[in-house]
């Protein structure tokens, strides 16, 4: 369904029911379909909210505003259109740093925090040709297939996930696959993520070759209070896919814990 949230209209998926509601927000190049798999196994005791970042999927795609702060705003929007009284936030990777945007402003019905393989709150620093790469590793199928095995699966994708990522991924407006290498990565929100008040669950894959296990240990835990690292042994960036099992057990157990 549509929600209108800051100006624009996010695509949101909704299902089961419960409480405390999940929130998921998804990867630079996904879509709430990303969560589809982890989403499955929590639904049956959770109410499940998965957003469309603007510029992604079926949301609006305007020609700007692709900041943090942006789509943090789209994110409470929803938030606050639903209603939602208690929930935890599930970011991934571009998501997970949106997340700790979200989670830094200490809203009131946030009461938990998920990171999976997050950017961390430092700015990525990339030399020139590797960030002009990045900038274009959804411009084709070929390109895409490649970012997938040489950079973002630290384990074959089934045929079908691996098809739904290529999708994505071509589907994102320019401006959109545009602003996060070239702007967005760049944000420092160092000053910020130290209000983080609430318990954080930081999950990482041994095989990933973007936001490593290491950089997360050095870039984001000491700077989040409260925040605790699980390994993925068998799983890279794209652990929602990877290894959706896995982490919708850590992730139940993190909110039931909660509870």
């Amino acid at each position: 369904m549509k929600v209108a949230s800051n100006g624009i209209h996010i695509n949101v998926e909704v299902q089961g029911d419960g409480e405390p509601a999940l929130v998921f927000l998804h990867y630079w190049g996904g879509s709430a379909r990303t969560w589809r798999h982890v989403a499955a196994k929590l639904a049956p005791a959770y109410r499940i909210v998965a957003t469309d970042h603007r510029g992604w999927g079926d949301s609006d795609a305007p020609q700007s505003r692709y900041a943090l702060a942006d789509l943090a705003a789209d994110a409470l929007g929803v938030i606050h259109a639903l209603g939602l009284k208690r929930y935890v936030l599930i970011g991934h990777s571009m998501g997970g740093k949106v997340a700790q945007w979200i989670a830094a402003q200490r809203p009131d019905a946030l009461i938990g925090l998920v990171l999976v393989a997050p950017a961390p709150p430092t700015p990525i620093v990339l030399p020139d040709l590797a960030r002009e790469m990045m900038a274009s590793a959804y411009d084709s199928r070929s390109s895409v297939e490649a970012t997938i095995d040489q950079v973002l699966a630290g384990t074959p994708l089934s045929p079908v996930d691996r098809a739904q990522v290529i999708a994505d991924s071509l589907r994102g407006a320019p401006q959109a696959k545009k602003a996060w290498p070239g702007a967005t990565s760049l944000e420092d929100i160092t000053a910020l993520v130290h209000r983080i008040d609430v318990p954080t669950l930081v999950i990482s894959g041994a095989l990933d070759r973007i936001d490593t296990p290491a950089t997360l240990e050095a870039e984001l835990l000491p700077r989040i209070p409260h925040a605790t690292l699980h390994i993925l042994p068998n799983a890279g960036h794209l652990s929602p896919l990877e290894a959706p099992a896995a982490l919708a057990t850590l992730i139940a157990g993190f909110v039931d814990h909660l509870r």
